[in-house]
């Protein structure tokens, strides 16, 4: 966990006595901010650590000491070696100073991030990013993640979630950088409207199945947007055939009736196509691609077929 992530047992420990460590890093930093009293072992000329500790402890009564990421475990060999020769020299109980709990990596990305985006030890290349160059890397790694997804590989699925949540955290820090917000503003507006969406979870209210939940989602979200028209908000930059589905769901959530273009356009047919796949429970724009990758397999066995 990050530094000064403790439990409560860990913070009371540290708090009531002296803290010795064998380096400064960002926790012994941490702990002294929050009033511990933290310093470093000295070992004298001739002695060892284990020894150092001992008279520490001596001195003391009662020490923490505030193990390295890596657990010091030599040290802690070496001393629970020499405890189990002398019984009654001292008493060692292990404690883990925090659990991590599902989503601590998260953390850890935001930590990264931080020294990726340094202004002198950090990335040049990120650092001169900004949300509209990396606009084009965000549909990329998007529609790789889709393919993972569609290929039903869940490696590559994990390894593109990856991709898209460093995107994710990136332009969260160049929103930092404008002090226009920050990943915990971004995390905090996401929980507080899954709360607010889903009030059959969180506020106990009756719903009747799937589609009353769709239903009531769509209301509140109309609430919060005060949107005049209900294809507002429909993402532009997504694929036409995606924004074509998009579109004919809304005018159907929303219940209009508003008739489609006559088709005496190219634009107006494939209009027309979409709203049949609709009807038929067809993804327009997965039918299309799952075509086309077909059709480019088939080019690729007329090449080797075929002399150049």
């Amino acid at each position: 966990m990050p530094a000064g992530v403790l439990t409560a047992q860990a913070w009371d420990l540290v708090r009531a006595h002296p803290v010795l460590t064998a380096a400064e890093s960002d926790q012994t930093a941490a702990l002294r901010a929050a009033g511990a009293s933290v310093a470093l072992l000295d070992v004298p000329a001739g002695s060892t650590a284990v020894e150092a500790l001992l008279a520490a402890i001596a001195e003391h009564g009662t020490i923490v000491w505030l193990a390295a990421p890596d657990g010091d475990e030599d040290l802690a060999r070496e001393l629970g070696l020499r405890l189990a020769r002398e019984p009654g020299l001292a008493e060692l109980e292990l404690l883990y100073g925090s659990w991590d709990p599902p989503g601590a990596r998260l953390l850890d990305v935001v930590t990264v991030m931080d020294r990726l985006m340094h202004p002198e030890a950090g990335d040049p290349w990120k650092r001169a990013q900004t949300h509209e160059t990396l606009a084009p890397f965000l549909l990329e790694e998007a529609y790789e993640l889709y393919d993972a997804i569609r290929d039903d590989d869940a490696e590559a699925v994990r390894e593109e979630l990856g991709d898209v949540l460093l995107q994710v955290v990136l332009h969260a820090r160049l929103g930092e950088e404008t002090a226009a917000f920050t990943i915990d503003d971004v995390a905090g507006d996401l929980v507080a409207k899954l709360i607010r969406r889903n009030p059959h979870v969180f506020a106990g209210t009756a719903v009747g199945g799937i589609d009353e939940i769709i239903a009531n989602w769509e209301q509140i979200k109309k609430t919060e947007k005060s949107r005049a028209s209900a294809v507002d908000g429909v993402a532009l930059s997504q694929p036409a055939l995606s924004l074509a589905a998009k579109l004919l769901q809304r005018v159907e959530r929303a219940g209009l009736t508003a008739p489609l273009p006559p088709p005496d356009s190219l634009g107006a047919e494939l209009l027309a196509t979409v709203a049949r796949a609709r009807e038929s429970g067809t993804d327009a724009e997965a039918a299309l691609r799952e075509t086309a990758l077909a059709y480019m397999d088939a080019v690729r066995t007329i090449e080797r077929t075929t002399d150049h």
